[in-house]
């Protein structure tokens, strides 16, 4: 039982450190500045259901998946840097804030921007993914196989708690305070780009150049 416990606490602490609610909070938060309490429910919603499903899929499939398209998890980062640059960039303009969304588009916007970027890679990244997979090769019995599930859905669950709570704080803020918001954290996303795209190029060209560390 001792042992359980000592794998459900390490899980969680690792998932919701690498899911990091709190800081996808803000960008959640900018992209959903234009739809209603409702839409952005459905948004939090249906990005944390994706990202459970994405990371359960992983955990099962994923080290057969990488090794037969030979993708590695540097390859991974190096993607959600570039795409997380992107939309810094797009933030850092207040761009995203400004898009208006028609009600009979609002179905597809929400999940559009729910599955990507929001789900994939922001939530569940290429952090996520590969500790699916590392955390489901040790989870050697069907007890603890079951408690990382169990860990897995707990953690998407707070990721919706915390991005639904968002609304409340988004309309605190008011257009002027959204857009001010939305600046910074471009900012920011840019950096945290960079630091993907590096540390997943670095390992690469280390293995192309033979540079031992």
């Amino acid at each position: 039982m001792a042992e359980l416990v000592n794998f459900a606490l390490l899980s969680f602490a690792s998932f919701f450190t690498i899911l990091n609610p709190i800081g996808v909070m803000p960008v959640f938060m900018t992209m959903t500045a234009e739809l209603d309490r409702a839409a952005k429910t459905r948004t939090a919603r249906k990005a944390a259901l994706t990202s459970f499903i994405t990371m359960v899929i992983f955990a099962f499939t994923g080290k057969f998946l990488f090794q037969f398209f030979n993708i590695s998890a540097d390859s991974f980062r190096i993607v959600g840097g570039i795409i997380f640059f992107s939309m810094g960039y797009e933030m850092l303009q207040a761009r995203l804030s400004r898009m208006k969304v028609s009600e009979e588009d609002v179905k597809q916007y929400v999940t559009d921007i729910s599955i990507t970027p929001l789900a994939i890679p922001m939530i569940c990244g290429p952090g996520a993914i590969t500790n699916s997979i590392v955390l489901m090769e040790s989870a050697a019995t069907l007890e603890k196989k079951a408690v990382l599930l169990a860990v897995m859905a707990f953690v998407n669950l707070l990721v919706f708690v915390i991005l639904w709570g968002s609304a409340g704080i988004s309309k605190a803020l008011g257009n002027t305070g959204n857009k001010i918001l939305m600046r910074l954290m471009g900012l920011i996303v840019m950096v945290i780009a960079v630091e993907f795209f590096i540390s997943g190029l670095r390992p690469i060209l280390q293995n192309i150049f033979q540079i031992k560390q």
